[in-house]
């Protein structure tokens, strides 16, 4: 071991590793578990011998690198292999940097060009109707509240190496016409009875002639996906304070913690506005916190629960295609950059940290217009 340091078992390394990547680099859980686990698959190789026995990185080469990833490419999707890449990479400058290696073993070692697939984009057209029929169903009878899975936490897949969810609410203003937090009317804790009110509604179908308030959620819920085109973790994270009613904005935790306002429309803020006023504290409990999408059961929103939404309305639009809330995302994009926004403005919307992410949609336009030309122009 270099420079002095203790002698460290693999799992204590592993360990250091991961407090690194979420205290000093602020990885989301799940890109702290990916990278942990691949940095633990990658010394199982080269340093076999675990338990008790002191981890000596000064052994890791670059050729171990190369032959580590080269042993899981005809396994591996090439975005797999990149972010293994990442991580090793990751690994080997932290461990020099701190003394656990006298050099940076992944210095030189390439990450491989990930595949960039045109994702598929609903049409403006299917996106309306996809809408229109969750407001249908907001007005329809309650499901059965077995239907709904428990509330969890929002910790969704990685959409990148780095990727990183909102996995905390962020401070703000109550948003304008919504009950704070704790006040009478919010269905929390704003009267003596206020949480056993809210738990008895969370309990039952909507009376007759009212919406569902979890209709109303995912109605809200789908309509600032589309209007805002943020991530569903990002958007499960919210809180009802980052929501400016006034303004038409939402304020989001993004990736790496980077935080941004991104602005939503009309029919976006009337689906927010009865959702705050009808749905929400009809689900409220002692439990919902700040929250600004509730379970049944009151609790922050899964977002599983948000892709099984999508998943129930899909059926009954004949020739819509399969999508996903991320899908919500990529047509956002696309449709602003087919309105004639710039790259720049939409990157701002994402939340991309370089402009090459943002970039695929210009590709997805192009590939619209070719499919257009073709059909339309007598010399295609």
């Amino acid at each position: 071991m270099s420079g002095g340091r203790a002698r460290e078992t693999v799992e204590e390394v592993l360990d250091a590793f991961a407090t690194h990547l979420r205290a000093e680099r602020g990885r989301s859980p799940h890109t702290v578990r990916a990278y942990r686990r691949d940095a633990a698959d990658l010394l199982d190789l080269v340093l076999p011998a675990v338990g008790d026995e002191p981890a000596d990185l000064d052994v890791l080469t670059l050729a171990d690198l190369r032959a580590w990833l080269a042993g899981a490419a005809g396994q591996r999707a090439r975005s797999t292999l990149a972010r293994r890449a990442v991580a090793a990479r990751a690994f080997t400058a932290w461990a020099a940097r701190t003394g656990r290696a006298r050099e940076d073993a992944g210095a030189r070692l390439q990450v491989p060009r990930r595949d960039r697939p045109l994702p598929h984009v609903l049409g403006a057209g299917q996106v309306v109707d996809l809408l229109d029929a969750a407001r249908r169903a907001a007005d329809g009878p309650a499901d059965d509240p077995a239907d709904d899975p428990a509330d969890g936490p929002a910790d969704g897949p990685a959409d990148g190496p780095a990727d990183t969810a909102a996995d905390g609410p962020a401070a703000g203003a109550p948003a304008a016409g919504a009950p704070a937090a704790g006040a009478p009317g919010a269905g929390a804790s704003g009267g003596p009875d206020g949480g056993r009110r809210a738990l008895g509604a969370a309990g039952r179908p909507a009376a007759r002639g009212r919406p569902d308030p979890v209709r109303l959620r995912d109605v809200a819920a789908l309509e600032l996906l589309y209007a805002t085109g943020c991530r569903v973790a990002e958007l499960v994270g919210a809180d009802v304070g980052d929501v400016d009613l006034d303004r038409r904005t939402l304020r989001v935790l993004g990736k790496g913690g980077r935080q941004r306002v991104v602005p939503f429309g009309v029919p976006a803020a009337d689906a927010v506005r009865a959702w705050l006023l009808a749905g929400r504290p009809e689900l409220a409990t002692v439990e919902s916190g700040d929250a600004l999408l509730l379970g049944r059961r009151g609790r922050r929103v899964d977002q599983r629960r948000l892709r099984e939404v999508l998943g129930d309305l899909l059926p009954a639009l004949p020739g819509t295609p399969v999508t996903s809330p991320h899908g919500l995302r990529h047509a956002a994009a696309t449709h602003m950059l087919d309105g004639g926004a710039d790259l720049r403005s939409v990157q701002e919307l994402l939340g991309h940290a370089t402009l090459s992410s943002t970039q695929i949609y210009t590709h997805v336009s192009v590939e619209r217009l070719r499919r257009s030309h073709r059909q339309a122009h007598p010399r295609a």
